[in-house]
């Protein structure tokens, strides 16, 4: 009669465990589940629940070895994977690889292919922590109309409860909207101070409906938010290029101009690099940034607009540099490199006023 030990059964279930676990987890990136969560009690559902009741999820980071196609399709972004990358023109390869972004961004400098998908992978952490990131601002009926408006939304990074808010405009020439470089990282600086920062997928074709387009979405979040937990309270337009036009025209007119709620103006609105001449009497305090060797906006009609601003008695606090070119998002490379802290000191000095 052969002797079972039932020791060496034992050992050998557990090495078969792990065997098995391991096969399992091979390639995933696991997030630890916060504390207050809690996992749903559907037998045949893995789906684990924050405090609020939103999906968390366990969701695999982006590499710059993949492709536009593993952005667009990734389980984190469903239904706007499209809004992530700046694939607005329609001309791309879905197959190329994220170490090539920068080729989607033609009137961007300084783009860093890892600080990229850096940026994608806190989003996707976001989602994986049960945040919320993207809100749609148009109806159905509305994108029903006129279906233009389905390209559009907010994608939402959370700073404290009762915080201002910031809607942040990239620019891209009414051609692309590009976020992924000084849209993302600005609202992620924002968010990482306690600021509330809503970065604006609009509609590109021309400035007029662009316009209208944050006239809406920052209606939209004055109608949420309670939903949003922000103070609609000394808040702040941001735009760079094409997108600084858009800040700058609603900061001159106001939302309502451009079919918008009646909602008051920004506190500040905050410009970098953009040719813009236009204002008004009563604009509100002005940050404004550009470079001397950008060769898309010039550094003189940047400059004679600061100065009619001023004369006019506008607050406007100018920072010029030298070497960061068009398109230089946070100016990380450049001498431009911590704009954005001067551009938060005087939103927040304002808030003070």
């Amino acid at each position: 009669m052969i002797k079972i030990n039932p020791i060496a059964i034992i050992g050998l279930l557990l090495i078969l465990t792990i065997f098995i676990t391991g096969c399992m987890e091979k390639d995933t990136v696991i997030h630890p589940v916060p504390e207050g969560t809690t996992i749903t009690s559907n037998p045949t559902s893995n789906e684990v629940l924050n405090e609020g009741g939103n999906a968390m999820g366990n969701y695999t980071y982006i590499e710059t070895s993949d492709t536009i196609c593993d952005v667009v399709d990734h389980p984190a972004f469903q239904g706007f994977g499209q809004f992530v990358l700046p694939l607005d023109r329609g001309t791309y390869n879905e197959d190329m690889q994220l170490n090539r972004v920068g080729s989607l961004l033609p009137y961007h400098r300084h783009v860093d292919p890892d600080a990229v998908v850096d940026t994608i992978n806190y989003m996707i952490d976001e989602v994986n922590d049960g945040q919320t990131i993207f809100y749609d601002f148009y109806t159905e009926q509305q994108k029903k109309e006129d279906p233009s408006k389905k390209s559009t939304g907010l994608f939402y990074f959370k700073g404290e409860a009762g915080a201002p808010f910031a809607v942040i405009c990239p620019g891209g020439g009414y051609s692309y909207v590009g976020s992924v470089h000084e849209g993302f990282p600005h609202a992620i600086e924002l968010s990482n101070k306690g600021y509330n920062a809503f970065v604006l997928q609009y509609r590109v074709g021309g400035e007029r409906i662009a316009c209208e387009d944050l006239a809406a979405a920052t209606s939209y979040i004055f109608e949420n938010a309670d939903m949003f937990e922000v103070s609609t309270e000394a808040y702040s337009l941001w735009g760079s290029s094409a997108g600084a036009r858009m800040a700058a025209r609603l900061g001159s007119n106001g939302a309502f101009a451009y079919g918008g709620d009646d909602i008051p103006k920004p506190y500040t609105v905050v410009m970098a690099y953009t040719g813009h001449s236009h204002f008004s009497f009563n604009d509100p305090p002005i940050f404004v940034t550009s470079s001397e060797d950008d060769p898309i906006a010039s550094v003189s009609a940047v400059e004679r607009r600061v100065e009619s601003m001023r004369n006019a008695g506008i607050d406007v606090e100018y920072r010029k540099y030298k070497n960061a070119g068009h398109g230089f998002g946070l100016g990380t490379g450049t001498d431009a490199q911590g704009w954005i802290e001067y551009a938060i000191r005087f939103w927040e000095r304002h808030m003070s006023e």
